[in-house]
């Protein structure tokens, strides 16, 4: 059988990976797809670049265009990133009945319900492994692997940049614009890693992670992103005093309503720092590597584990859709996987819920006089508005330096650390005013979100 054609749009480090690791596996990849796949025709702006990647018998242009209009190609692979020309083109490419193969997690995001409508509409498919978690099939673990399950919650280390950061944080005791410059050097983040260190990529994983889960349309406006810039090397001391570890996670949940108390049914969709138990496994994922933990009512946890990102573990990714979509570009559209787990025209109504309503634990860290009676008007606080406290540590005077004046007396400082049970963040919200309200209270107040994943 005549081999599927694929055309290329963008070459850079994940597009010659793909094509090194296709043409390295053609035997394997053939005798698993049924037939060969051959990228046989590749757009970059830098055509001597791609040249010098695909080397002869591939045909180079620098027209993205040309690739689409070339009736023979059968797939099209967008690795040109962002929202702009990224979304013509693989619109187009729909358009033009070619199905897509996409790494583009910012473009499905923002735009995938407009993509994936397109798609169904014209009868082709829309691949994007490889947008979420690199190299770990996790996409193809939500959309088929789990498809029993009626999935709770999913909770994933998803980007590299930001765990490399706390693990060097941690791990040399060191602040955050410290080990960032480091990162830089080493080539883990960007000249520019605002998407990274603000959680705006991992976001866009979790987005799509949850549509996924839940059956509902994509919906990163929703989200609610936190990075890592205002941590401290001595919020990652006190978590691992007290037994935890801090993550930047990606967190989706399925939470029913309770009338009695107050809270609404919806989908938590969540990106920020987070105390982990030290003794779960995803605690323990350290550098660059990825971890995605699902909980699904007939499997239990399951852990997914490896390279969030690299030439060939992204491309693995992209592979794996091309032999999906060979495998089934000839079955009746309306028979093959949908794009989000889920048949179209059953898509859940649910509400992504805004951050007041999350209901989840915390750690706070306050900068306090160390002065009679602080603690017990902490806890008081806390206490009225019915948040119950899990545990409590206070640094020792003398090891923090210096003093504060209070009135005409000069007092020792101290920073008490507290843990709590769940509750509900605008009741966490109103609580902090009133604690940072107090005179004893020095400095802003230090709030990390806590999960223990049980």
């Amino acid at each position: 059988m005549k081999p599927i054609q694929v055309g290329l749009l963008g070459i850079g480090v994940v597009g010659s990976g793909t094509f090194n690791v296709l043409a390295r596996n053609q035997e394997e990849i053939k005798r698993r797809a049924g037939r060969g796949i051959e990228i046989t025709m590749v757009a970059d702006l830098d055509t001597a670049r791609a040249r010098a990647a695909v080397g002869e018998g591939v045909q180079v242009v620098s027209d993205a265009r040309a690739v689409i209009a070339n009736p023979d190609i059968d797939i099209v692979i967008e690795l040109i990133g962002g929202y702009g020309i990224a979304k013509t083109l693989v619109l187009e490419a729909i358009a033009a009945g070619k199905h897509v193969v996409t790494a583009n997690k910012a473009l499905l995001a923002v735009h995938g319900t407009e993509i994936f409508a397109a798609a169904s509409a014209k009868g082709v498919m829309v691949a994007f492994e490889a947008a979420v978690a690199g190299g770990i099939p996790i996409i193809k673990a939500l959309r088929e692997g789990l498809t029993a399950n009626r999935i709770q919650w999913i909770a994933g280390i998803i980007n590299g940049t930001t765990n490399f950061i706390l693990s060097e944080m941690r791990d040399k005791g060191l602040d955050f614009a410290v080990v960032l410059k480091e990162a830089q050097r080493l080539g883990y983040a960007e000249a520019d890693p605002t998407f990274d260190i603000e959680g705006v990529d991992a976001a866009h994983k979790a987005t799509l992670m949850s549509a996924i889960a839940f059956g509902v349309p994509v919906q990163f406006d929703k989200a609610y992103v936190e990075g890592i810039t205002k941590l401290g090397a001595a919020d990652i001391k006190y978590a691992e005093q007290l037994g935890y570890r801090i993550k930047l996670l990606g967190i989706t949940k399925r939470r029913a309503g309770d009338a009695a108390k107050g809270t609404a049914e919806g989908i938590e969709l969540r990106v920020h720092p987070c105390l982990i138990p030290a003794k779960r496994l995803i605690a323990n994922v350290e550098g660059a590597m990825n971890a995605v933990v699902v909980q699904g009512d007939a499997v239990g946890t399951t852990l997914y584990y490896g390279k969030g990102a690299g030439s060939e573990p992204t491309a693995s990714a992209v592979i794996a859709d091309l032999v999906d979509i060979t495998r089934l570009q000839t079955a009746d559209p309306l028979h093959r996987v949908p794009h989000l787990a889920f048949q179209p025209n059953a898509m859940s109504s649910l509400t992504v819920l805004p951050m007041s309503e999350v209901i989840t634990s915390y750690y706070l860290r306050l900068r306090v006089a160390d002065e009679t009676g602080v603690l017990a008007k902490v806890t008081g606080i806390l206490a009225t508005a019915g948040i119950s406290i899990d545990a409590v540590l206070q640094r020792e005077a003398d090891e923090i330096s210096g003093e504060v004046a209070i009135g005409q007396t000069q007092v020792p400082q101290t920073d008490v650390i507290i843990l709590t049970h769940d509750c509900v963040e605008a009741s966490m919200n109103a609580a902090m005013a009133q604690m940072q309200a107090l005179p004893s209270v020095l400095e802003p107040i230090t709030r990390i979100r806590k999960e223990e994943l049980a």
